[in-house]
């Protein structure tokens, strides 16, 4: 025997139920132009992100590609125990966190404050000028800017040697020096980064409140005081979700660059995961203890962001999910 209380709440549900659904469809047909515009992105995600996720069993076996992904044997933590036994693995994996700190120190601060530099230029002409310069290096090949490292850092003709032996000091091989990769890793990743970075900033800049700044100077704040108490209040949540999002990839590293910087003799402080992944993987083609690396890179950036979520939201309410 029903009560009253659950014969009212039957209708009421099955009522929530079929205005969802009609609101829903109206959504659907209201705005199809824009769902069907968002097809191809959905698409594009199936098959080049979710789809190749079936192929990381091949971590757990001892794939042969004529076996196929299917057919090849079960092996177990077998790659991941030889990972983490081999006399490389904290290597690398040292390596690419402290490329990785860094860059977090030094290039994520310094897009903030490009951003916030840039809001404070008054000549309209002058800012769209350092805002188009600053980001063109974010649109050079990654082979390009490389080539001009090496160009620059050259032992004899070298701008940089050039300028050192004008100085009385003598020439460096900087490429060659273990204890120079890093510096000079980050100090190219900033340079081709900072500007490009710094749009979603200056975006979340434009978004805030005009009156905030008014109020700022009838209290009687200076351009440094509006910038410290309006304006970088207004895009922490940004910062917040940007910093959560860069934690995620504290484990990758851009191969490439490495790649075309690195020596056999620089290794030391130059060989980080994602090189050793390409070596292991497209050189050496041991595919199973390549996905088994790349497979722990993932699940350490997975647990990075978590941990960085939770205790954002328990800090200050910004969280991403």
């Amino acid at each position: 025997m029903k009560t009253s209380s659950e014969v009212v709440i039957e209708p009421l549900e099955k009522n929530n139920k079929y205005i969802k659904k009609h609101r829903l469809k109206t959504d659907l047909i209201r705005c199809k132009q824009l769902y069907i515009m968002l097809v191809p992105f959905v698409l594009w995600y199936i098959l080049f992100f979710y789809k190749p996720l079936y192929g990381l069993q091949i971590a757990f076996k001892d794939y042969n590609p004529i076996q196929g992904i299917s057919n090849s044997p079960w092996v177990g933590l077998k790659h991941f125990k030889a990972f983490f036994t081999s006399p490389y693995a904290w290597r690398i994996i040292r390596n690419t966190f402290t490329i990785n700190i860094m860059s977090m120190c030094t290039v994520f601060p310094l897009t903030v404050i490009f951003a916030l530099i840039l809001n404070e230029v008054p000549h309209k002409r002058i800012k769209s000028f350092v805002q188009t310069a600053s980001y063109l290096p974010h649109f050079i090949s990654t082979v390009i800017v490389a080539g001009l490292v090496v160009s620059f850092l050259s032992p004899s003709a070298g701008i940089i040697n050039v300028l050192l032996s004008k100085l009385g000091f003598e020439k460096q091989y900087f490429l060659i020096k273990p204890e120079y990769f890093k510096p000079i890793f980050v100090a190219m990743g900033g340079w081709q980064n900072i500007g490009f970075g710094s749009i979603i900033y200056t975006s979340a800049i434009s978004s805030i409140d005009d009156t905030l700044y008014e109020a700022a100077r009838i209290d009687g704040a200076g351009r440094f005081r509006q910038m410290w108490h309006v304006t970088l209040p207004g895009i922490l949540p940004t910062i917040t979700l940007m910093f959560i999002m860069r934690l995620g990839n504290i484990l990758s590293v851009g191969y490439e660059a490495i790649i075309l910087l690195y020596q056999p003799s620089t290794y030391e402080t130059a060989d980080v995961i994602s090189t050793f992944v390409y070596r292991r993987g497209m050189i050496d083609s041991d595919f199973s203890f390549a996905t088994a690396v790349g497979l722990f890179n993932g699940f350490v950036g997975l647990i990075l962001v978590t941990l960085a979520n939770r205790i954002s939201r328990k800090v200050s309410d910004i969280a991403v999910w």
